[in-house]
């Protein structure tokens, strides 16, 4: 599990629309392109999916027109794509700032890469490198998000091996090599985490049977 609060600066790049959910509660859904810098080479601009509970006015939502965000993020991975998901809390639809961001703090759960380094910077203070990845169930088989983790004056905790299993929370760092976008966090906490064994649904079916024929 990959959750980010952030706040977002970007363009209207799909008009809004407004739905009903099985509830019959309204949702408003619309797109939102954020162009992520690229020192290096070409910037790349990323689509955001929006869905924000109730109706709004969907002619507020002019495609071209500024935006800012703040909700929850969340990542879905498909194949080599990664989709942008976005939960909005609050809209304002004339910022000040021009500039397009998304900037806030990763929270995630998962299982740590074979990669654990403890570097030295320059001045001598010491860095932790490693990646961890997510895991989602997809049909018969699995995707997995992957996020580079950098702390600076920290030291290796000796549980911190290859696939340990850990919680982890810092600032969202999102950057660009070989046009490839790379999610990255700058750490602030480390935990390690128990993660639930994983039951396929055909066992939950069975299991919820079973509990039916005999409920006592």
């Amino acid at each position: 599990m990959i959750k980010c609060d952030v706040t977002i600066c970007g363009t209207v790049s799909k008009a809004a629309q407004v739905r009903n959910n099985k509830d019959g509660k309204p949702f408003t859904t619309f797109g939102v392109a954020v162009v992520i810098l690229n020192p290096q080479g070409i910037n790349k601009t990323v689509e955001i999916s929006v869905i924000k509970d109730g109706a709004e006015n969907t002619t507020d939502y002019v495609a071209g027109n500024r935006i800012e965000m703040t909700g929850t993020l969340m990542f879905r991975k498909r194949e080599d794509t990664l989709y942008f998901n976005f939960s909005a809390q609050t809209v304002h639809l004339t910022p000040t700032s021009t500039e397009d961001a998304i900037k806030g703090e990763l929270t995630m759960k998962g299982t740590s890469g074979k990669n654990i380094e403890q570097k030295q910077t320059k001045t001598g203070k010491t860095m932790l490198i490693f990646s961890a990845y997510s895991g989602e169930k997809i049909d018969k088989g699995f995707a997995f998000t992957w996020v580079r983790f950098v702390q600076f004056g920290a030291t290796r905790p000796d549980w911190l091996q290859p696939k340990a299993t850990l919680e982890a929370k810092g600032e969202l760092e999102l950057s660009l090599y070989n046009d490839r976008l790379s999610i990255g966090c700058k750490l602030s906490d480390l935990q390690p985490w128990q993660k639930p064994q994983y039951v396929p649904r055909e066992a939950q079916v069975k299991q919820s049977s079973s509990s039916d024929d005999c409920p006592f």
